[in-house]
């Protein structure tokens, strides 16, 4: 596995080529304003701020993103290959964890005030087992790009073979089939009448 990390640049920030005049503008993310007296979502969500989204971010190590959990939703077992994760529960329950490069599994259950850190690289996962309350929780990454590599859709969602993928879990291929069926059926609509506001 290679890691990698934003490189230093050599001057105060950096500005894209098609952009002529930098004011506060340049510097101001409001993309998190959608959070504010909105529906809490009844899928897990995730809202980015990274240099894709805040162009500013590039060259600057730092992004961020905000995660909605409605109960009974998990954030899948996935990598961040260009930094840490640095969470911060602001409301409700989270059971989280990792796996590091012994395979040894390190996991906690956090309440809202809690921090977690997932280290650069390594598969983690967050879970709402909550059956009532959602959670919603705040994390920061050091790098403007930490990128997310998603293992079921890694595994499951793309091209590689059904007969490497039985081989590699030490299965058949129809159980490999299933498990790819289940990564693209659609869930069925949920009734939103109920659904509690987002709490920032």
């Amino acid at each position: 596995m290679t890691l990698a990390g934003d490189p230093d640049i050599t001057s105060d920030f950096l500005v894209p080529a098609n952009q002529n005049n930098v004011d506060g503008n340049f510097f101001t993310f409001t993309g998190m304003r959608v959070l504010v007296n909105e529906d809490f979502p009844t899928n897990f969500t995730v809202l980015k701020a990274s240099m894709v989204e805040f162009p500013a971010l590039n060259g600057q190590s730092v992004s961020y993103a905000v995660l909605q959990y409605p109960t009974g939703s998990l954030n899948p077992p996935h990598t961040h290959p260009r930094s840490a994760e640095l969470l911060f529960l602001v409301d409700g329950n989270l059971e989280v964890g990792f796996v590091d490069t012994t395979n040894k599994l390190f996991t906690q259950t956090l309440q809202a005030g809690d921090m977690f850190i997932f280290p650069k690289g390594l598969v983690h996962y967050q879970y709402n087992a909550d059956p009532n309350n959602p959670a919603i929780a705040i994390s920061a990454f050091g790098s403007a790009n930490a990128g997310t590599v998603s293992l079921p859709k890694t595994l499951f969602a793309t091209n590689i073979g059904d007969t490497i993928l039985a081989k590699s879990f030490k299965t058949d291929v129809p159980t490999i089939q299933a498990l790819k069926a289940g990564l693209t059926s659609k869930p069925a609509l949920a009734d939103q009448s109920n659904k509690p506001k987002a709490k920032l």
